[in-house]
């Protein structure tokens, strides 16, 4: 449903959710974690940071870190970030002129299923998410966190 882009901010932020407020991380560290590739990633972050949906430190000892603020975003911040705002109207078979009036085949069965995950989305924030990964056990990473 997401391209790779929107894929690896909504992990990166998530990850940096799951360590204490302000804890730093380069981009060459959230890579290796993430397994991500590190250019890629840091065009990503430096994406989020410019819209304030994660902090940054410059300089030798620098990073990417999460704020009280930052945490308290929504993911469809995230998400519209990276993917724009059209990305929840957009037709699922790519077609321009796909609505309730003019449906493509399969309008009317992805359109509640991807409205009702947005509304999701907007009323779920970065923080919301973490606590829930945290209280669930559930997966982050392709491997186990050491």
């Amino acid at each position: 449903m997401f391209s790779k882009s929107c894929e690896y901010a909504i992990r990166a932020v998530l990850f940096l959710a799951s360590f204490p407020v302000g804890e730093l991380f380069g981009v060459e560290q959230l890579a290796e974690k993430l397994q991500v590739p590190r250019h890629f990633l840091a065009k990503i972050l430096q994406q989020l940071s410019r819209n304030r949906l994660i902090s940054s430190s410059k300089g030798r000892n620098g990073g990417f870190f999460l704020s009280e603020a930052n945490r308290k975003e929504t993911l469809i911040a995230v998400i519209e970030c990276i993917e724009g705002p059209a990305v929840f109207t957009n037709c699922v078979l790519g077609l321009e002129k796909c609505s309730n009036a003019n449906p493509c085949p399969y309008h009317h069965v992805v359109a509640p299923l991807r409205d009702e995950f947005h509304s999701l989305l907007k009323n779920e924030t970065i923080e919301d998410s973490a606590r829930r990964i945290k209280e669930q056990n559930l997966k982050l990473l392709n491997y186990e966190r050491g």
